[in-house]
């Protein structure tokens, strides 16, 4: 997976079509993101202990890392981005596609 953790993604598809938001966590072995404030959606939580309350909670619900594109913080563009491997051995992502600027990030 690509998308790792603080980068800025924009949504492809869906009812949040074009938001953009920060990644809080991926969970790689099924390949979902959580994007905050992105799939949005209401959950009614119990009251667990003696003088606390319940209610309805909005909560981020985890989508697809393919319904996702990676923007690439130098041009601000959403972009496909490939690996490159430094002299010193270390691996980097660089913004590749039509629209890229071929900055490493």
């Amino acid at each position: 997976m690509k998308i790792k953790k603080n980068d800025t993604v924009v949504v492809l598809s869906g009812k949040d079509k074009g938001k953009q938001g920060k990644v809080l966590s991926t969970m790689p072995t099924v390949g979902k993101v959580l994007v905050e404030g992105v799939n949005m959606a209401d959950c009614h939580v119990k009251p667990t202990r003696q003088g606390q309350e319940g209610g309805i909670i909005r909560k981020a619900i985890p989508l697809r890392a393919s319904k996702v594109m990676v923007v690439c913080p130098k041009c601000g563009k959403p972009t496909r981005c490939g690996y490159k491997i430094l002299e010193d051995g270390s691996k980097t992502r660089f913004c590749s596609g039509k629209r890229g600027c071929g900055e490493t990030f």
